[in-house]
C-alpha cells in the first residue's frame, strides 16, 4: 500500500507542475469536503477546473482514466458544488482528468483529458 501512496503522490505533484506549466493557476491541492477529495483546483483563465488525477504503475488491468467511477465524479461534483458556494464562484466550471502511467520520476505517460466528465448527465 506504501508504494501506491508514493506513486500516487509523484503523480499529484506531476500533475501540479504540468498544469502550472501550460498557465493553470492552482488554488488547491487535496481538498476535502466530506466524503470527497479533490487532488487538484486550479483556474484555466476564468475557468475553475476541477482535477482528479489518476496514476498507475501499470495498464495492465485498465488506463488510469478508467478509474474514475461514477461514484467518484458524483463525490466530485459535490465538493466542487460546495468550494464554489465558499468561494462565491458561480461562472463557469470543467471537470479534467489527468491520467497517468508512472514507471519512474524520468519515465512516465502524462495524458490531460478536459472535460473528462460532467457530474449529472449520465
Amino acid at each position: 500500500m506504501a508504494q501506491q501512496h508514493e506513486t500516487g503522490k509523484a503523480g499529484e505533484e506531476l500533475a501540479r507542475q504540468f498544469l502550472e506549466g501550460e498557465g493553470y493557476r492552482v488554488l488547491e491541492a487535496n481538498w476535502r469536503y466530506s466524503r470527497a477529495e479533490v487532488d487538484i483546483i486550479a483556474m484555466d483563465g476564468p475557468v475553475l477546473v476541477f482535477v482528479e488525477v489518476k496514476t498507475r504503475s501499470t495498464d495492465a488491468f485498465g488506463r488510469p482514466e478508467e478509474f474514475v467511477s461514477r461514484r467518484k465524479q458524483k463525490l466530485l461534483a459535490m465538493a466542487a458544488g460546495a468550494y464554489m458556494e465558499a468561494i462565491g464562484h458561480d461562472w463557469e466550471v470543467r471537470f479534467d482528468v489527468i491520467a497517468i502511467l508512472y514507471r519512474s520520476e524520468a519515465d512516465f505517460e502524462l495524458q490531460h483529458l478536459k472535460d473528462a466528465f460532467f457530474p449529472g448527465l449520465a
